[in-house]
């Protein structure tokens, strides 16, 4: 039976590259997570664009969007009518 020997120098050179690399390989993974993030955050920052460039062309081409905006937000009223506002209860 053929016997294996690993020469110490093999075990050297082994644990110096480990131990070169190491450091980068950590730092690797360490900035691959934070584009995993970056990523996920551009995804949602296109999405929100995408809604609040809907929500502006809405308000510049549909006035009556703009007067239920104008009604929810600021409690404006047409002539003739009374706004009633409720307040919700604390449990």
């Amino acid at each position: 039976m053929a016997k294996i020997r690993i020469r110490p120098l093999y075990i050297i050179i082994g644990l110096a590259l480990f131990v070169v690399f190491l450091p980068g390989y950590s730092k690797f993974m360490e900035l691959r997570a934070r584009n995993i993030s970056l990523e996920r955050k551009i995804e949602h920052l296109e999405q929100e664009n995408v809604r609040l460039y809907k929500e502006k062309e809405k308000l510049e081409k549909d006035i009556d969007y703009v007067e239920k905006i104008a009604r929810e937000s600021m409690g404006l009223a047409r002539q003739g009518e009374i706004p009633i506002k409720f307040e919700q209860q604390e449990h």
